[in-house]
């Protein structure tokens, strides 16, 4: 079975609702996934935009997830235990932020990527870049998964 990304805030290709976007709440969504391989020894989750008028912009990472989690809760935080932590994305924030096409723009599709890792922590700067830590996170990777959701700056969805 592959690894599989969902949410049951959203289906695969449907339109996020705009409480996980910045026009919203700007809650992180909840998500799950089944199928990971035995040996996965963490997750690392990062969420970018390659329609973004400048390329791809990245909104969220968050790495050294347990390999024993098969999902994140809504608004999920990283605790002060320093196990999980956040990637820095583009707006230069360590944290969540959703997805906020440019008015005019039109749809934006936000890809969420789930990576399986064959180690159990990533020993990264805390100011690291989200683009910076996949390309740490690629080198252990054993599985991906993706769900894609398109939202539009002229037509907010609810």
């Amino acid at each position: 079975m592959p690894l599989t990304l969902t949410s049951p805030a959203f289906a695969d290709g449907q339109p996020i609702p705009l409480k996980y976007t910045r026009d919203g709440e700007n809650l992180a969504p909840p998500l799950q996934w089944t199928g990971a391989p035995e040996t996965v020894e963490s997750f690392i989750l990062i969420v970018e935009d390659p329609d973004a008028p400048n390329g791809t912009f990245r909104h969220w990472a968050i790495y050294n997830i347990p390999d024993d989690w098969d999902g994140l809760p809504e608004n999920v935080e990283t605790g002060s235990d320093g196990a999980m932590r956040y990637g820095r994305n583009d707006f230069g924030n360590a944290h969540y932020d959703g997805p906020e096409p440019p008015k005019g723009h039109g749809v934006h599709h936000y890809h969420f990527r789930l990576g399986a890792l064959s180690v159990p922590k990533l020993d990264i700067a805390a100011d690291t870049d989200i683009k910076d830590l996949w390309r740490q996170a690629e080198k252990h990777l054993i599985a991906e998964a993706r769900l894609s959701v398109p939202s539009s700056g002229d037509a907010r969805q609810s």
